[in-house]
C-alpha cells in the first residue's frame, strides 16, 4: 500500500499531478527540489516510492535520472504519461503587458521560448520548479512578475492565468518512471514492458547482435539511449525498453543478453502505460 510518495518540486508540479493520476488524489507527497533529494527520501525509507520523470516529447530524455536509478539500484514499477500544457500566471489584476520577468524552469521556458518573441520587453529567468516559482508568487505577493506552470498551481496559489498553452509544439508529453528500492510484485501475466541495462565494448556490429536478439525473441524496442562510462573511455552502458506479449520470450530474450553483453541489469518490469 502505497501511502507516500516523493516528487519532484511543489505541489502543483507535474509530478505532483502525477501522483494525484498514477495513484489518488489522497496520497502524500513529500516535496523535493532536485531529483538526489528525491532518491535520498526513498533510500531513507521516508516515502514508499518516488516519481521521476525520464523523457519529454520534445526535450528527449532526461539521462542524469537514468543514471541515478542505475548507480543506486533503484526498481522502475510502473510508468505514466502526462500531457504538458504550460499557462502563465501572475497575480489577479494584472495584464501581460504588466509582466516585466517571468520565471520558471529551463525546460518549460526552452519550450516556451517562441511565444515571448512576441513580448520582448518581459525577462525570462531560470528557475528550479515550475510550481514552486507560482508558490513564491504568491507568498511575496510579486507583481509584475508571472510563472510558467500547470493549470494545478493556479488553483493552488490562487494566480490568474495570462495565457494558456504557451508552449510551442502543442502535443507536450512527458514520460514519468514509478520507483521504488525494492522490486515489483506485479504479477508475470500482467507485465508486458521492460527496462534493461548492458554495456558493450565499442566493436563492429556489438550492439547489432543484442538488437537481433530482441528482434528474434519477438520483443518490440521502443527506446534506446545510451550513456557513456566516464571511467572506462569508449565503453557504453545502453538503456533500453521493450514491450512483449509473451513474458517467456522476454526471460529468454534476457538470458541471451546476460551471456553476450557486460553488466547486464533489469531495471523495470512493469505494465505498458500505452495500453
Amino acid at each position: 500500500m502505497i501511502k507516500s510518495v516523493a516528487i519532484q518540486g511543489v505541489k502543483g508540479s507535474f509530478h505532483h499531478i502525477v501522483s494525484q493520476q498514477y495513484f489518488d488524489e489522497t496520497v502524500a507527497v513529500s516535496e523535493c527540489l532536485s531529483f538526489d533529494e528525491v532518491v535520498d527520501s526513498i533510500l531513507n525509507v521516508n516515502d514508499d516510492a518516488a516519481i521521476m520523470a525520464i523523457e519529454n516529447s520534445i526535450a528527449g530524455s532526461i539521462i542524469p535520472n537514468y543514471a541515478l536509478i542505475d548507480a543506486y539500484g533503484l526498481h522502475i514499477v510502473g510508468e505514466h504519461y502526462l500531457d504538458i500544457q504550460h499557462h502563465l500566471m501572475a497575480l489577479p489584476n494584472q495584464t501581460i503587458d504588466d509582466i516585466k520577468e517571468v520565471y520558471s524552469h529551463p525546460m518549460a521556458l526552452l519550450q516556451c521560448k517562441d511565444f515571448f518573441k512576441s513580448y520582448p520587453h518581459i525577462k525570462l529567468i531560470e528557475d528550479r520548479d515550475t510550481a514552486e516559482v507560482a508558490q513564491r508568487i504568491q507568498l511575496n505577493q510579486s507583481k509584475h512578475i508571472a510563472a510558467i506552470a500547470s493549470r494545478l498551481a493556479s488553483k493552488l496559489f490562487e494566480l490568474h492565468i495570462l495565457k494558456e498553452s504557451i508552449q510551442t509544439i502543442k502535443h507536450n508529453e512527458t514520460r514519468f518512471f514509478i520507483v521504488k528500492t525494492k522490486n515489483s510484485e506485479i504479477p508475470e501475466e500482467v507485465i508486458n514492458k521492460a527496462s534493461i541495462k548492458f554495456e558493450l565494448d565499442h566493436k563492429r556490429g556489438s550492439l547489432a547482435t543484442i538488437l537481433n536478439v530482441l528482434s528474434d525473441c519477438k520483443l518490440n524496442l521502443t527506446k534506446i539511449q545510451s550513456l557513456p562510462k566516464i571511467e572506462t573511455p569508449w565503453k557504453y552502458a545502453f538503456f533500453v525498453d521493450v514491450t512483449f506479449e509473451s513474458y517467456n520470450d522476454y526471460k529468454k530474450a534476457k538470458s541471451i543478453i546476460a551471456i553476450m553483453a557486460q553488466d547486464f541489469k533489469v531495471l523495470g518490469e512493469y505494465k505498458n502505460a500505452r495500453q
